[in-house]
Order: C-alpha cells, then structure tokens, then sequence
C-alpha cells in the first residue's frame, strides 16, 4: 500500500495518454478501485491535480532504453505536487490488428514514436512501413477503427482487450530489459517513515556560479555515504549560466547521514526543494 493510499484512497487518478496505455496499466494495477481518467497532454495530466478534478497522477519518468521521459522536468519543479510513490513496469508491446489480418497482410505499423524505436528488429524483419501515432494506445484505437487488415498497432496488451483486436505476436520489444519508471504525484507531500524501510528522496536545486560548485555541492554524498541514485541538469529560463538539478537519493531525510549531506548542499546552492519522500518499489531491491 502506497503512501498516497494510506491516506486516503484515490477516487480519481490522471494519466497521459489514451485508454489501454501503459500509463492506464499501471493506474489499474496499483489502484484498482479508483477511476483512470486519461489526459491529452502531461500539462493536462498536472492541471487535473492540480485543480481537484484527480486526486493523483501518474507519471512514466524514465525508461531503460529511451532515458528520461521529455518535457516531465519542465512541470514537476512549479507543479506544487509531490511524489508519494514510485512503480515499476516491465514494457510489453504486442502487434496487434482487427480479428481477420495476419502478418502477411499487414503492410503498416502504427504507434508512438519511441514504440517504433524499441521494435525497429520485428519491423526489419517483415520490411513494414512504420507510421507515427501519437500514442500507443491511440494506435489501437485508430487500426480498430480503420478496419484495414493492411494496418497494424504496437501496443500494450490492455489496447487490444479495450479496442477489441487480435495480437498477431506477443513480446516484440527489442529489450527485454525495457522498463518504465512511473511516479504518482499528489497534492500532499504524505512523506514515508524513516526506519520502515527502504526509502527514496527526490529534490531539486540551483547551484551557484562559481567554479566547482557541483563538484562542491555534492561532496557531502560521498563523505555520508549517501548513494545518488539519479543526477540530470536542466536549463533555467534560457540562461547558460544558470542550471537546476534533478536528484534522487537512498534514504530518509531525518536520517543522520542524509540531514548532513542536504545541509551541506545548500551552503553550495541557490535553493534546495524536497519533491517527495516515498517507499523504494521493490523492483530496486529485487533488481539489485
């Protein structure tokens, strides 16, 4: 049970995408009960929590192959929303097509962009034309409603039990290592406890622009033996000299090694903000 759960179940829980994505799936898995309610964009996805019409959201933050998932650093920092959870997804696409094509009738293939990239052996192989969707699940629901044998989607498994279409061959990802790193957002921080297990911190900070600034700013991880787990910059405003980190780390803030190492941060930063405080999923440990 979530952090976010805990609290209080979520009744409504916004994702990107359309319905039968991998968004949708993990939605469904993690909360069950509550309603999945789908988002054109991310920045929709955001305003729905934001506004109250969602309780939660949740957000693919990186990928395996594809790294981090565009344009999610721009909102996370302004958003005012917390990380309460992480998940894992193991990334499924299937082939699929309405009830009467086969694989030598297709001609086409259609799906999101970095879908196409993560199955570009299967595509070679039958010498398809790959076409763009904007969504995996979108192309689902555009084959289903072309009715052309010629055409087919790459999609998860959950679009064809919605758009009623027949998987012409399981499992063609790439990598069989292809996974998602999801996040759900909420209104309220609902930080986990220390001591109760294996925990993430999220923060995000400004380093100053002097020189060794970073190199300075991060030495107290390494001397508290705090383990980053992830450290991304990203530019501020347009500006080349001013630039914001995303980082995560092992362990609780309250925790004595952790509290020295944030403290020494800040002598060496702008500013400093917490973005959640959540359990590690058990993909972490089960993944070493």
């Amino acid at each position: 049970m979530t952090a976010a759960t805990e609290a209080g179940a979520a009744r409504r829980i916004a994702y990107q995408g359309e319905p039968g994505a991998n968004s949708h799936l993990v939605c469904k898995q993690h909360h069950p009960d509550a309603e999945a309610v789908a988002c054109a964009s991310f920045e929709d996805v955001f305003a729905a929590v934001e506004s109250g019409a969602a309780d939660l959201a949740m957000i693919p933050i990186d990928n395996s192959i594809a790294g981090r998932v565009a344009d999610i650093h721009h909102f996370l920092p302004t958003s005012g929303l917390h990380i309460v959870a992480e998940h894992f997804l193991r990334i499924q696409f299937m082939l699929m097509a309405v009830p009467d094509a086969t694989l030598d009738s297709v001609r086409t293939v259609h799906s999101h962009v970095h879908a196409l990239g993560q199955c570009r052996k299967i595509i070679k192989q039958h010498g398809w034309t790959p076409l763009i969707s904007g969504d995996t699940a979108g192309a689902a629901r555009e084959i289903a409603e072309a009715q052309d044998p010629t055409q087919a989607a790459i999609a998860p498994p959950l679009a064809a039990e919605i758009y009623g279409l027949q998987i012409l061959q399981r499992d063609i990802e790439d990598e069989e290592h292809n996974t998602t790193r999801f996040v759900e957002l909420s209104p309220e921080p609902h930080r986990a406890d220390a001591g109760n297990g294996p925990v993430m911190t999220s923060f995000i900070f400004n380093v100053r622009n002097i020189p060794a600034a970073l190199y300075k700013a991060l030495g107290g991880f390494a001397t508290n033996g705090v383990n980053m787990t992830k450290l991304e910059s990203y530019m501020v405003g347009g500006e080349f000299t001013a630039t914001q980190f995303l980082a995560e780390v092992d362990g609780h803030p309250d925790e004595p090694g952790l509290a020295r190492a944030l403290e020494e941060l800040r002598f060496f930063t702008t500013d400093v903000t917490v973005l959640g405080v959540y359990p590690a999923a058990p993909f972490r440990a089960e993944n070493g």
